[in-house]
């Protein structure tokens, strides 16, 4: 069970980095969108888990290892938006969340 000041970290953390990747693909990634979609931390509030959805979707993986490697600059970007509200910048790991493809999946299943 997240605590309070967990969720408020992560709320804030997952608003500012979809504003990071926002800004990115209009220079970096032309033609594709990531979406941060969930973003938990741990109790300390050392580490957050952050769940990217791509657009199209057959590009996740090459996305994600491009987003995991850069993962320092993105840190660094986030630490420069929240270094008034947060003392320690946690250290930020990616991973795909395909939960709308499994959605996706479920309904095409079912027709």
């Amino acid at each position: 069970m997240e605590t309070t000041r967990q969720q408020k970290i992560s709320r804030l953390i997952q608003k500012e980095l979809g504003e990071i990747f926002q800004r990115e693909a209009q220079n970096n990634l032309k033609g594709k969108l990531i979406t941060v979609t969930v973003v938990r931390t741990s109790p300390d509030l050392s580490v957050a888990k952050i769940y990217l959805s791509f657009f199209p979707s057959n590009e996740g993986e090459a996305i994600l290892k491009l987003v995991s490697d850069n993962s320092s600059h993105y840190r660094h970007l986030l630490g420069q938006r929240v270094r008034n509200q947060l003392r320690a910048i946690p250290q930020l790991h990616f991973f795909i969340d395909d939960s709308l493809d499994y959605l996706e999946n479920i309904d095409r299943l079912l027709k």
